[in-house]
């Protein structure tokens, strides 16, 4: 960060903590219109701008949501698009709400050649413009997604994909911090496979290391970068089965292994795991984490909003007022696992093996 003024070196600094706000945390809400417009097809609901607008005003608006977070990541659309409460737009609307608005820079997925399939995402080539635009709207930060899957077999991830989307993840930071948005930097480990714990503990530690050297390495001022990791887990086909603890503190042991304490914080991702099993282990990795620096939060999309959907099937129409009191219900969840205080409800957060798989491993 030497090449950054003290002024922009504050600005970025106190964005992050203020993303990092203990107890609050991230309403992802950045898909896109065509990711958006499935989920509403898939229950019977027409897919319109004002549909896509109407719900993520539900999500930024519902009363009391703003107690339980710190920031919202928005799709370019989303930035252009006004609240019917008042006309402002919504990054004016979450910032008056106290919520730090942020956007997803447009991306595309690129299958590198010779890696089986393995990628990386394109979306550099004019990053700067754009990001230039976005905070010109009111975005305050930007998040980019690096997607990975562990194949012990096929030898992936590779030293080569590792090198290629972290190198990335660390120029698009560079990038952002030059246009003063706060970039966050995504790393996403996919629960796909059969490795076992130990296996993504390895890989994880060695993902993340990447990243925080290449950051270094062009510079990139870490105290106004934030992390969206995956939750370090086995593959969901995996054979062995693992406790609530043993996860939570196999997570620990990759930020303690390698996570910077210049940066202010980490917001799990969902990934494909349920609201129950998400909270339940961020919760017990907060129970757990002693005097370790960072705050540790949610960075939710699916795990919040597929269950509201659900509310609108058979109906036809977005059913805001009971998704509105679901989000919420939601959201507290969310802010006491954030807080260490969720309880995990039976099996909540341990890694079971389908009958099948662990007969086999039997």
């Amino acid at each position: 960060g030497a090449h950054l003024s003290a002024a922009r070196k504050a600005e970025l600094e106190r964005v992050a903590s203020l993303i990092a706000t203990p107890g609050k945390g991230i309403t992802a809400c950045d898909e896109g219109p065509g990711t958006i417009g499935a989920r509403l097809e898939n229950v019977g609901v027409a897919n319109s701008e004002e549909r896509r607008r109407a719900y993520r005003q539900m999500l930024f608006e519902a009363p009391g949501a703003a107690e339980h977070l710190s920031a919202a990541i928005l799709d370019p659309e989303t930035l252009l698009q006004r609240s019917s409460t008042d006309g402002a737009l919504f990054p004016h609307k979450l910032q008056q709400l106290g919520v730090v608005p942020g956007v997803k820079p447009h991306l595309k997925v690129y299958a590198l050649p010779g890696q089986g399939g393995a990628t990386v995402m394109q979306g550099l080539d004019s990053l700067a413009a754009r990001c230039e635009e976005y905070a010109a709207q009111g975005a305050q930060f930007a998040k980019w997604r690096s997607p990975l899957e562990i194949d012990v077999a096929q030898g992936q991830p590779s030293d080569l994909v590792i090198r290629a989307n972290m190198h990335d993840l660390a120029r698009y930071a560079l990038i952002c911090q030059d246009v003063g948005l706060v970039p966050i930097v995504e790393p996403d480990i996919s629960l796909k496979g059969c490795h076992d714990l130990e296996t993504a503990v390895a890989v994880n530690v060695k993902v993340q290391a990447e990243l925080y050297k290449s950051m270094l390495d062009h510079g990139v001022y870490m105290e106004g970068s934030l992390l969206k990791p995956n939750i370090v887990n086995p593959g969901r086909d995996c054979a062995e089965a693992y406790s609530l603890r043993e996860i939570a503190e196999a997570n620990l042991a990759v930020l303690r292994r390698c996570f910077p304490i210049a940066m202010k914080g980490a917001n799990f991702l969902s990934g494909g795991q349920s609201l129950g099993d998400a909270a339940a282990r961020l919760s017990e990795m907060n129970k757990l984490k002693g005097d370790s620096p960072w705050n540790l939060s949610f960075s939710w999309s699916a795990a919040l909003q597929m269950p509201l959907f659900d509310l609108c099937r058979g109906h036809g129409e977005l059913q805001l007022e009971a998704m509105s009191e679901l989000y919420l219900a939601e959201l507290e969840i969310a802010g006491a696992a954030a807080r260490g205080e969720y309880e995990a409800q039976g099996d909540e957060g341990a890694h079971l093996p389908a009958p099948s798989l662990a007969a086999a491993a039997a």
